[in-house]
C-alpha cells in the first residue's frame, strides 16, 4: 500500500477538477437533508374532533356558536371543554378529540348539561381543521387516538433504514467501489421517496419511507482543506433543511410535498454516471495503472502537468517493483486481500477506546440536533421560520 511517511497529496488540494466534483456530490447532501427532516410535515396533526351521524346545524364552544366544526374547529383548544352539536334530527352530543358523548333526552340547547349521556370511542371518523394543514398522512388515514403512535412511529422507521443502510452499504463501498453505490443509493431515494407519494395506504408508506457522499468528497480533496470540505457536506445537509421548511409553507398537501422533495435528488442523477473512481480506493485494491490514469486525467482537466506518479505512493518494498506493477496490472493474479470487518474496530485497546469515543460525540451530537430540529416545529411561534432557522 502506499506509504504514510513519503505520502503526497494526490489531488493537488482543491482545484477546478476537485471543485466540480465536489459541488456536484455535495448536492446529494442537501437531498439527504431533505429527507432527514421531511417527516416533520408529513405527520403533522391539525385540530381535530369525533364525528357524529347525520347533519350537524348548530355548534357550541362556550360562548361561541357556528353552523358547522369547520367553522369553529380553528378556535377549539384541547382541554378546554367539549364541542356541543345538534343534528337534523334533533340529537345532540359532546365531542371531544377521541371521544363523544349522546345527551339522553335533553330538553334545550345549551352548553352545560347534567343529564344522563351515552359515552363512545370514535371509530375512525373525524372533522379536521384544514386552515393550516390540508392534507398529511395523519388526516388521510386518521392516525389519531388510539393510532397515533404509528404516525410518531414515522421517523424512527426512516432512522432504522439510515442505520441499515450505514451498516450495509458503507461495508459494500469499501468492497465494490464508491461510485456504484453512490449510483444505487441516489437511484433508490429518488425512486422509493417518490414512490412514497403514491402509496395507498399507512404500510405501503412505511415500506417506502424505510428504504429510502461523505467518504466519496474528501477522498478527492486535498489534505490541507479536507477539513472544511467535509465540513461543508453538512452545511449542505442544513441547506436541505431549510428547503424542507419553504415547500412546507408552500405545499400543505402531504403527496405533493413528497413527491416535490424527491425530485431534488433528479440533478444529481444525471451527474453521477460521470463521477471516476476515487484514486485511494483504487490504490488500496491494487489497481495502480488505474490510478495513474486518473491522476493523469485529473492532471488535464486542472490545466497542469502531473509530476506525481503511483511508484512513489508505494511502501518500500513494493516501490522496487513499481514499474513493473503498472505496467501488469491487468495480468497479474489478483492477490488475496485481507478481509477486515466491523470487530477490527475494537482489535486493540487503543483502537476500540477511539471508535468508542467517536461514536459517543456522534450520538449525543446528532440526538441534540435532532431533537432540537424535529422539536423546533412545536415551539412558539411560526413552525415554518422555527425550522428554517433549525437548517441555519
Amino acid at each position: 500500500m502506499y506509504s504514510a511517511v513519503r505520502e503526497k497529496d494526490l489531488n493537488n488540494f482543491f482545484i477546478l477538477f476537485q471543485a466540480c466534483l465536489y459541488f456536484a456530490a455535495v448536492f446529494q447532501a442537501i437531498a439527504c437533508g431533505i429527507h432527514y427532516l421531511a417527516s416533520v410535515f408529513l405527520v403533522q396533526t391539525p385540530n381535530f374532533v369525533c364525528s357524529v351521524p347525520g347533519n350537524i346545524t348548530d355548534v357550541l364552544y362556550g360562548n361561541l356558536t357556528a353552523s358547522s366544526l369547520e367553522d369553529i374547529l380553528p378556535v377549539f383548544k384541547l382541554g378546554t371543554g367539549p364541542l356541543v352539536v345538534r343534528t337534523t334530527e334533533g340529537a345532540q352530543w359532546e365531542l371531544s378529540q377521541c371521544r363523544s358523548a349522546l345527551r339522553i333526552n335533553p330538553k334545550y340547547f345549551t352548553y352545560d348539561f347534567d343529564g344522563n349521556k351515552t359515552v363512545k370511542a370514535c371509530n375512525g371518523n373525524f372533522v379536521y381543521d384544514h386552515t393550516e394543514i390540508h392534507q398529511s398522512i395523519v388526516t388521510d388515514w386518521d392516525l389519531v387516538c388510539e393510532k397515533e403512535w404509528l404516525a410518531k412511529l414515522c421517523q424512527p422507521t426512516f432512522m432504522l433504514g439510515v442505520l441499515i443502510g450505514a451498516l450495509v452499504f458503507g461495508d459494500v463501498a469499501d468492497r465494490v467501489g464508491r461510485v456504484r453505490i453512490l449510483m444505487f443509493t441516489s437511484a433508490c431515494q429518488f425512486g422509493f421517496g417518490v414512490s412514497v407519494a403514491f402509496s395507498g395506504n399507512y404500510y405501503l408508506f412505511m415500506v417506502g419511507y424505510l428504504v429510502v457522499v461523505f467518504v466519496y468528497v474528501t477522498e478527492f480533496t486535498g489534505i490541507k482543506v479536507r477539513t472544511w470540505t467535509s465540513m461543508h457536506v453538512h452545511a449542505a445537509f442544513a441547506i436541505g433543511v431549510m428547503v424542507v421548511a419553504l415547500t412546507g409553507y408552500l405545499v400543505r398537501v402531504w403527496w405533493i410535498y413528497q413527491i416535490i422533495l424527491s425530485t431534488c435528488t433528479s440533478p444529481f442523477l444525471l451527474l453521477c454516471w460521470k463521477f471516476p473512481e476515487t484514486p485511494f480506493y483504487l490504490m488500496a485494491k491494487g489497481r495502480y495503472k488505474d490510478t495513474q490514469t486518473l491522476l493523469d486525467a485529473i492532471a488535464r482537466f486542472n490545466g497542469l502537468e502531473c509530476r506525481l506518479k503511483v511508484q512513489e505512493l508505494l511502501e518500500p518494498e513494493e516501490r522496487e517493483n513499481g514499474g513493473a506493477l503498472l505496467d501488469e496490472a491487468e495480468e497479474r493474479p489478483p492477490q488475496p486481500e485481507k478481509k477486515l470487518s466491523i470487530l477490527d474496530l475494537f482489535r486493540t485497546w487503543r483502537m476500540a477506546r477511539r471508535t468508542c469515543t467517536v461514536w459517543a460525540i456522534w450520538f449525543i451530537g446528532s440526538l441534540g440536533y435532532y431533537v432540537f430540529s424535529l422539536g423546533s416545529v412545536n415551539l412558539g411561534g411560526n413552525q415554518y421560520i422555527n425550522l428554517f432557522l433549525a437548517g441555519e
